[in-house]
């Protein structure tokens, strides 16, 4: 049986009997200290396996009783000895919202909405293969933040000054800051900082499929992960966290300098002790597939719960050349223009 999209079910797919599934519990933090301190080794494991797919490095979980499959991210043919390995547990899952067919219809408005992409690809853009559904792995941190903080505050005020403009006497007001040492401490509380635990997919397109709905995951249970694929995590948890760290540093640095007040705002040293530290591992469902056009094969995501779509796409060289001698034609209209008057 699989599972049904929006549907919280099992389904069958040949004469459609259906399963409910009944969610228990809460889906919990998890002590992130406590797992670094023990190196991760008392952490909840389970074992899975996976291989490797050499044209594009994904580590998909290998289907039931298969020998060979297609990857899920670029459609390459897999052959290769399975390895077992442990790893943490998923503590949620995000089910899956949207079915194939209504992420291939976001797909097509996709098209439909591209900038400088050729006339005829909404008509001849053919799906390379099936959307194929697979969950890909998150981890999401929480933390409480104290930052120490030495720099200065800026304060303006002006001068005047007397300049010569065609041999005439003017003066002029000029901005100058008086800066005066300035330190403290900051606090700042971040809750569900989203790190995408996957290195087989662009990150940056990964990212672009936000917003989620986290407060819709559900406890991990295997009925939600059946009948699609699933992808094994390959950054680590520590390595997870200093990406959280950087996307928490500009909220702090944006505390600090309005604790600083002024005008103006330098920072010179910063340190932060980090607490009440938690994460979970989540799986967030996509649709994955490729498309052809012009003898050429474009990659896209849809988020399936929201229908967000991130991909390559071709552009057109005429439109795009056309808009450039446009602009050409109208900032030489507008320096004539200018001229004349």
């Amino acid at each position: 049986m699989e599972f049904a999209p929006g549907q919280d079910a099992l389904v069958c797919p040949f004469c459609g009997a259906e399963n409910r599934i009944h969610a228990e519990g809460t889906v919990e933090e998890q002590d992130l200290l406590g797992y670094f301190e023990r190196l991760e080794d008392a952490a909840p494991h389970t074992n899975v396996t996976s291989v490797t797919c050499g044209a594009c490095g994904a580590t998909p979980t290998v289907p039931p009783n298969a020998t060979s499959f297609s990857c899920p991210f670029c459609g390459s043919n897999i052959v290769a000895k399975a390895n077992e390995c442990s790893v943490i547990k998923p503590h949620a899952v995000l089910p899956f919202k949207m079915t194939r067919e209504q992420a291939t219809q976001a797909f097509r408005a996709w098209l439909k909405k591209l900038w400088w992409a050729p006339g005829k690809l909404k008509k001849q853009s053919l799906l390379d293969a099936a959307l194929t559904g697979i969950y890909l792995p998150h981890f999401t941190y929480d933390a409480d933040a104290t930052t120490d903080y030495t720099g200065e505050r800026g304060e303006a005020y002006y001068e005047t000054q007397w300049v010569t403009v065609n041999g005439r006497r003017q003066a002029r007001q000029v901005r100058k800051v008086r800066w005066y040492p300035a330190s403290g401490r900051v606090f700042n509380r971040f809750d569900d900082i989203l790190v995408p635990a996957t290195t087989s997919l662009e990150p940056e397109r990964v990212r672009d499929l936000t917003p989620w709905d986290l407060a819709e995951c559900v406890p991990y249970r295997d009925e939600y992960v059946a009948g699609f694929r699933a992808e094994r995590y390959t950054v680590g948890l520590k390595e997870g966290f200093a990406e959280a760290q950087q996307r928490m540093a500009p909220v702090i640095d944006s505390t600090i300098r309005a604790d600083i007040g002024g005008d103006e705002q330098r920072i010179h040293r910063r340190h932060t002790v980090y607490g009440a530290l938690t994460f979970k591992h989540l799986l967030l469902p996509i649709w994955v597939s490729a498309y052809r056009y012009n003898g050429k094969v474009y990659s896209f995501l849809v988020n399936a719960r929201t229908g967000e779509v991130q991909g390559h796409r071709p552009y057109s060289a005429w439109k795009i050349s056309l808009a450039v001698v446009a602009a050409i034609v109208f900032i030489l209209v507008l320096a004539y223009t200018f001229s004349r008057a």
